[in-house]
């Protein structure tokens, strides 16, 4: 693609502090975007479901995908990593439920994100297909309404987005309540999926600037507070 062009580049649906939906802001926009801008490349925010992106990137609808990695079995080129998440489970603490692995969890009913059951590692995808009470939601905001009105036993995601979304949904759910995280997965290192692959060395190149010139740092602290 010629410079000039603004790369289409896929978004996940709202997920604060990363991604805020049709603001162009947010930890994982910024970061990308600003990599994207030290390579000379610019680009235009796609948001959908994470399945949604990735039919779209294969339907060559997209550039490039953003928040995936190598098990997230996309066809594409991936960039360096460029942010961790730090996915754990979370059940309501009135519940006392003992979790200590992952297959602990096919015994309760668990909400994940889109294609979590990819992007979690193998031990997990077998949880997943194994148990019939298993779902995945399409908007992050659900799984905090499900797990505070009880409809749910454990939610997987990031205690940022939970968080960040709790404000949102104070009105509906009781929010009060104490919660209990189960620290099962290790963090999860996030790629942007590129069809070129001279695009993904032109962002990886703009990402090692980034990182060197202060910009990253400068980004993170900025949603430090979240």
């Amino acid at each position: 693609m010629a410079d000039g062009h603004a790369l289409r580049v896929g978004f996940g649906t709202h997920k604060p502090p990363y991604v805020f939906e049709g603001e162009q802001r947010g930890l994982e926009v910024e970061i990308v975007a600003a990599a994207m801008q030290a390579a000379g490349l610019s680009m235009k925010v796609e948001h959908a479901p994470m399945e949604r992106l990735q039919l779209m990137l294969s339907r060559h609808q997209l550039d490039a995908m953003a928040t995936t990695n190598a098990r997230g079995s996309v066809e594409a080129h991936l960039s360096q990593p460029y942010l961790q998440y730090s996915n754990m489970a979370v059940a309501l603490s009135s519940r006392q439920l003992r979790i200590e692995r992952i297959a602990d969890l096919s015994q309760y009913s668990v909400s994940a994100f889109q294609r979590a059951r990819f992007l979690l590692g193998d031990e997990f995808r077998q949880m997943a297909q194994s148990n019939p009470r298993y779902r995945e939601e399409p908007r992050q905001i659900t799984r905090n309404r499900l797990l505070y009105s009880g409809r749910i036993d454990v939610a997987i995601g990031d205690p940022r987005i939970f968080r960040y979304l709790d404000a949102l949904v104070a009105e509906q759910v009781d929010t009060s309540q104490a919660l209990t995280w189960y620290p099962l997965f290790p963090p999860s290192d996030y790629q942007v999926g590129f069809l070129d692959p001279q695009l993904r060395d032109r962002f990886d190149e703009g990402l090692a600037l980034i990182r060197d010139n202060g910009v990253y740092a400068d980004i993170q602290r900025r949603y430090a507070g979240h």
